[in-house]
């Protein structure tokens, strides 16, 4: 399934984080000319990321017996 980016205002809490140059760039001109903020656009992709992330079973495995 394609990232499409969408308009969306949610509840949410600040965070900092730094991002290199050249990406903000890129997520810039990805977002010019869309109704979607900087922030917006992060979570989206945040969340995209997520929903679409193989897991790893043995890492998930080892994970649990180091707890």
């Amino acid at each position: 399934m394609a990232f499409v980016i969408k308009s969306d205002r949610k509840e949410s809490e600040n965070k900092t984080i730094r991002f290199p140059v050249p990406l903000i760039e890129r997520i810039e001109e990805a977002i010019r000319q869309k109704d979607v903020t900087f922030s917006g656009f992060v979570i989206q992709a945040c969340e995209y990321a997520l929903e679409n992330m193989e897991s790893d079973p043995a890492s998930t495995d080892s994970d649990t017996a180091k707890r």
